[in-house]
């Protein structure tokens, strides 16, 4: 029998390398996101995850702001086994850090949009990669700004049941107007942007190409990839996924859940034919784990961001 003083030690969160796969028990130790290092120092780190517990722009039902936590939990499964589909671990080639939450003031909604900037650009600036765990999808915006303050216009590649384009005065901490004041804003490109899942109409969609539900039933994963492919180009992307993109059979936590929706084999799949676009960023939105039954959600919410991270370690290899 080993001796307990040669095992790898628990708390990889807390005492791990920054690099290489961790050895925790999924029921044990310290969570963060796929058991990475709590670290706020950013030197020669390739991705930053980050958490925005805030939900006060949610329209209908509360409780993103612990999407964060859940996920976090989830995560726990991947562990230090090579991950699916890719074969490979990530971490071999990419460290990433759990940077922790951002701050927000709960009783300053109108301070959070620039709080939530702030720590992004604290992120990108440094030259990380920042994934980041909503949060409802409000959240997305000052994300988008600090990125675009960095690489310029994006194409957003958006998987949601919503379009997010209601009306907006320029001011309001709304969830459901974010995509049309990142157009306002110069964010993002129009015309190299996607939404992917939409079961909803707004009145317009800011000349932002749609794949509605019903047609990625109809399309399937390999199509509604090489639709995005075609869409987005060679220049830089962000991809946002509202977990209610997903039908409510598969994400039942989440505040505005529309049936209909995609399979979480579905998404993932997609999600997989990704990989060669010229990704800047990421956010998983909209968790909302009172809601939700077994984890279910999260799970699913935590494997979008396990994927993502593939795609990163895939584009690294290759290059």
């Amino acid at each position: 029998m080993p001796d307990p003083a040669d095992r790898p030690p628990v708390d990889n969160a807390v005492f791990g390398p920054l690099m290489g796969g961790a050895a925790d028990p999924a029921f044990a130790g310290a969570l963060s996101f796929m058991r990475r290092r709590y670290s706020r120092d950013l030197a020669g780190v390739d991705v930053a995850v980050m958490g925005i517990p805030f939900d006060v722009a949610t329209s209908n039902r509360p409780g993103a702001r612990f999407g964060p936590q859940a996920i976090r939990r989830a995560s726990a499964i991947f562990e230090g086994d090579p991950q699916y589909p890719s074969g490979r671990d990530p971490f071999a080639t990419l460290a990433v850090v759990d940077w922790g939450d951002c701050f927000i003031d709960h009783g300053r909604a109108d301070l959070a949009p620039a709080s939530i900037e702030a720590a992004a650009r604290t992120i990108v600036d440094a030259g990380a990669h920042l994934l980041a765990l909503g949060g409802d999808h409000f959240v997305t915006l000052p994300l988008l700004r600090a990125h675009a303050r960095r690489h310029g216009p994006l194409a957003l590649v958006q998987f949601d049941a919503h379009q997010d384009t209601w009306p907006d005065d320029g001011s309001r901490v709304s969830h459901g107007t974010f995509v049309g004041r990142a157009v306002r804003e110069g964010l993002i490109d129009p015309a190299r942007s996607i939404q992917i899942g939409i079961r909803s109409c707004a009145p317009d969609d800011f000349g932002i190409a749609i794949l509605d539900a019903y047609r990625v039933h109809a399309m399937g994963p390999a199509e509604t990839a090489r639709a995005v492919r075609e869409r987005v180009g060679e220049g830089p992307a962000y991809l946002s996924f509202d977990i209610d993109a997903l039908d409510p059979a598969f994400a039942p936590g989440t505040g505005t859940p529309v049936a209909g929706g995609l399979s979480s084999a579905q998404a993932l799949m997609t999600l997989d034919a990704l990989a060669g676009l010229d990704w800047r960023g990421m956010d998983v939105v909209e968790v909302a784990p009172a809601y939700d039954h077994a984890d279910i959600t999260a799970i699913a919410a935590a494997t979008v961001a396990q994927h993502y991270l593939q795609m990163l370690a895939a584009r690294r290899a290759r290059s």
